[in-house]
């Protein structure tokens, strides 16, 4: 006897190659996006009929039942903010009766993007959180004609239509400048993180204009990764010059690679320069001493995000019951930072 054959069933990547378009304008016509020209949308519907494609009923709704799972793009990074903040969409997804399924992009950019959420599209999703950390993927959800409810996690640059959360990254970086000011300190280097990346951005400008505002000097903003080596490198550096009596960092890594340089060329912390960092990573209460930083609040991120999703899907608008798209951070104080000695 004869095996019986297994059929393949057909998938939007074939709907996309008989029709000679793109997987984003087989994903337009499905969604009936009004960017298509009329023979496009017919050929795609013809390509689909012949194919016997099925679009997963969940994505479709059956019987008007929503599906319990939101998307997640992200990128693929261990990063601690990112990380966190993926953390915090889950539990609040999880809180509000949803499942979520990640697409974690290697490439950041508009195919890459649109790649993933058309992926999700066919995984039945309600909608789909992007979390954008970094230019070039902020760049990359102007505009994206998807179809499907998205909220941004992201700083810095609006995104159209699409709602956006995110913790109040100038306003972080003021507080931590503030708060070296308060304790004496004539002025405050910055340790900054890649220009490309928006938190960074905006965590420089929060340092700047703190420090424009006080009518103190500005020092010249010296630039490194996430990493601890940065801070690091970094710090041998500054520990020779006689200067520079406070540092903020724009994360906890970098305040840890700049706190070994600094004992290594003993240098006091705090007693001659003040470190404060950024993140509040779970070791920043156990180094040595422990570090002063800003907290960001991950779960109300999350929070926020799926509540705002939610709304969409409700009414089409949002957010509006969510709350400021703003995320308050806070300044946690411990032993790196001391009033300034003279």
């Amino acid at each position: 006897m004869g095996q019986t054959p297994v059929v393949r069933a057909a998938v939007m990547s074939d709907v996309a190659r008989l029709a000679g378009v793109s997987h984003q304008t087989v994903s337009r016509v499905l969604n009936n996006h009004p960017s298509v020209r009329p023979e496009t949308r017919e050929r795609v519907l013809r390509a689909a009929r012949q194919l016997n494609y099925r679009p997963n009923a969940m994505a479709r709704g059956l019987a008007g039942r929503r599906s319990r799972v939101i998307g997640v793009v992200s990128f693929d990074t261990i990063l601690y903010g990112p990380a966190a903040t993926l953390l915090g969409v889950e539990r609040a997804a999880r809180a509000a009766g949803y499942g979520i399924n990640i697409v974690a992009l290697e490439r950041i950019d508009r195919v890459g993007m649109t790649a993933a959420i058309d992926a999700l599209t066919e995984q039945s999703v309600a909608g789909v959180v992007i979390i954008a950390p970094m230019m070039t993927a902020a760049l990359a959800v102007h505009g994206l004609p998807t179809g499907v409810p998205a909220v941004v996690v992201e700083s810095g640059v609006g995104t159209g239509e699409l709602p956006s959360i995110s913790v109040d990254q100038v306003a972080g970086a003021r507080m931590a400048v503030e708060h070296l000011l308060g304790l004496g300190h004539e002025t405050v280097w910055h340790l900054a993180g890649p220009q490309d990346w928006l938190e960074a951005r905006d965590r420089a400008d929060g340092w700047r204009r703190a420090l424009e505002r006080a009518g103190r000097p500005v020092p010249s903003v010296v630039t490194g990764d996430w990493s601890p080596r940065a801070g690091y490198e970094i710090g041998q550096r500054l520990a020779a010059r006689r200067d520079v009596t406070a540092v903020f960092c724009a994360n906890d890594h970098q305040a840890l690679g700049l706190l070994r340089a600094l004992h290594q060329y003993g240098v006091r912390v705090p007693e001659d320069v003040s470190v404060v960092g950024f993140d509040d990573i779970p070791e920043s209460e156990y180094l040595t001493p422990p570090l002063t930083t800003v907290r960001q609040d991950f779960d109300e991120v999350g929070r926020r995000c799926v509540a705002a999703l939610l709304e969409l899907l409700d009414d089409g608008v949002g957010p509006t019951r969510t709350g400021h798209p703003l995320v308050d951070p806070l300044l946690v104080v411990r032993d790196s930072s001391a009033a300034r000695r003279s």
